[in-house]
């Protein structure tokens, strides 16, 4: 897979994705990543980006050319319109599902946009998905850029050493992770469950999608709307909800 990330601060996005798991997998052709400077395109001397908005507002907007021609140059270079991810916090918030459906991509180009966003028509030009990585506003793009680069990498096959380990993690299924433990088996007098020092893989793994999704009604229940549940287990929440409540009303 191709990243390549439109950005004022391509020193950023460089010195941020080259290293741990991602630097590695740069390294060894699962993934490549390429910074591009909008201001290396700008027309004027100055290689000034930015303007005032027509009808007035406070701060500067990032003019629609200079975005445009560094979107211009990569679609050049792979031959073909790629798709483009504009990071605002305007758009879908960004998921584990997206994450899978993204790394199908051979190319995939972030758009960063700064100061107070980017000339509207450019975006209606180039622009293919408007993505969010939460319900707040950030200084630029660059950091849910790597938030996602991060997270769609992963999806990625060669990129983790371990691939099961893409789709076993917190999400996979709607549900978060199960609890993990490591040596030694007791710590400041807590001990490692019984069931995992056992070796009967059946009974570990019964454990863990128990574990899972208990996790995931008490964390992030608006989850489980989406997971799929065997009756049994949607039971074993409601017992589960009863008891948090007449625990709450006896104390």
């Amino acid at each position: 897979m191709n990243f390549h990330v439109l950005t004022l601060f391509p020193e950023m996005i460089l010195q941020g994705m080259n290293t741990s798991i991602i630097g590695r997998a740069i390294a060894n052709g699962y993934l490549s990543l390429e910074a591009v400077n909008i201001r290396d395109y700008a027309f004027n001397k100055h290689q000034k980006v930015d303007d005032y908005p027509y009808g007035g507002g406070a701060g500067m907007l990032m003019q629609a050319e200079p975005v445009y021609l560094a979107w211009e140059a990569v679609a050049r270079r792979i031959g073909r319109r790629p798709r483009v991810v504009y990071l605002t916090p305007q758009g879908s918030v960004f998921n584990q599902s997206m994450a899978r459906e993204m790394a199908k991509e051979e190319d995939l180009v972030f758009l960063c946009g700064h100061y107070e966003g980017i000339d509207e028509r450019v975006l209606e030009e180039i622009v293919t998905d408007y993505v969010s990585i939460g319900d707040y506003v950030l200084t630029g793009g660059e950091l849910p850029a790597m938030v996602m680069m991060d997270s769609v990498a992963r999806m990625v096959p060669g990129v983790l050493s371990n691939h099961e380990s893409g789709e076993t993690e917190s999400f996979a299924g709607n549900l978060l992770e199960y609890p993990q433990y490591s040596r030694p088996e007791e710590w400041h007098g807590k001990k490692v469950p019984e069931v995992l020092l056992s070796g009967h893989h059946a009974n570990i793994e019964k454990w863990r999608r128990e574990q899972s999704i208990l996790r995931t009604a008490k964390r992030r229940p608006d989850l489980l709307k989406k997971a799929e549940l065997t009756n049994k287990e949607w039971n074993e929440i409601r017992q589960w909800k009863k008891q948090q409540k007449t625990d709450a009303d006896q104390e």
